[in-house]
């Protein structure tokens, strides 16, 4: 027996799927892992979607190596449990970013670089969709910066084809508030792969997340609201010259 929690998830997922078809009869999906609590729980409840729908899709899992040295014995453990394959694949991001680039802000180039590697090796395995743990948190962070910092209304979108490479990228978790990833984690006991990146928790996008977990503890259900927002827009309302 699942609890209503999952259950609740398991739901969000699912409504994610139907409204806006990420997931199809056929398809061999990729799945993002950095070992953090928001790809594993991913990889979980895909597995649940698979099982408990009519949907008949392939999961792999990959892993992009960035060089930090990372221990990944609790995901590949992980993965065995679910009995799926973990795919590894060693890169020098890690090198080109903080030693050969030298970043002042190295999270954007290192995001550009370890999805140009997942959707490389996603094709080499023969997956034409990629799935990122990006949750409903995420979306409203990525607004806000791009408010804040671009001066623009800009943020990624539950699914995108990308041409060039010839892949769908596919984010399941959307409706799904980073506080139940955490408690479903705790409750079924997901150990997530401890983040050596020297720029963990010093970014400008942890300061837009505490703005935003700030507003919701005044404005309870605001991050929901904002995600609503995003789906009901008024392009009436935008002002273009």
């Amino acid at each position: 027996m699942y609890s209503r929690r999952i259950k609740y998830v398991f739901k969000k997922i699912r409504d994610a799927n139907l409204k806006y078809h990420l997931i199809a009869n056929g398809d061999t999906v990729a799945v993002g892992m950095s070992g953090g609590k928001d790809s594993l729980t991913l990889l979980y409840f895909l597995t649940l979607l698979k099982k408990y729908t009519p949907l008949n899709f392939a999961i792999k899992p990959v892993y992009i190596d960035l060089g930090f040295g990372n221990d990944i014995s609790p995901l590949e453990k992980f993965c065995q449990e679910l009995k799926l394959p973990l795919c590894v694949e060693p890169t020098n991001i890690g090198k080109i970013v903080f030693e050969m680039r030298k970043e002042k802000n190295p999270c954007s180039l290192c995001a550009n670089l370890r999805r140009g590697a997942l959707n490389r090796v996603a094709k080499i395995h023969g997956c034409n969709k990629v799935a990122l743990g990006h949750h409903l948190d995420d979306a409203v962070t990525t607004l806000f910066m791009s408010m804040l910092y671009e001066r623009r209304y800009h943020l990624f979108k539950p699914k995108t084809y990308l041409d060039r490479m010839d892949i769908t990228v596919i984010r399941p978790l959307i409706y799904v508030e980073e506080k139940d990833i955490k408690l479903i984690c705790e409750q079924l006991g997901i150990m997530p792969v401890q983040n050596l990146c020297p720029a963990s928790g010093q970014t400008k996008r942890q300061e837009i997340k505490e703005l935003v977990e700030m507003i919701e503890q005044n404005f309870p259900g605001a991050k929901a609201n904002i995600l609503a927002s995003i789906e009901n827009v008024d392009q009436d309302s935008f002002w273009f010259a």
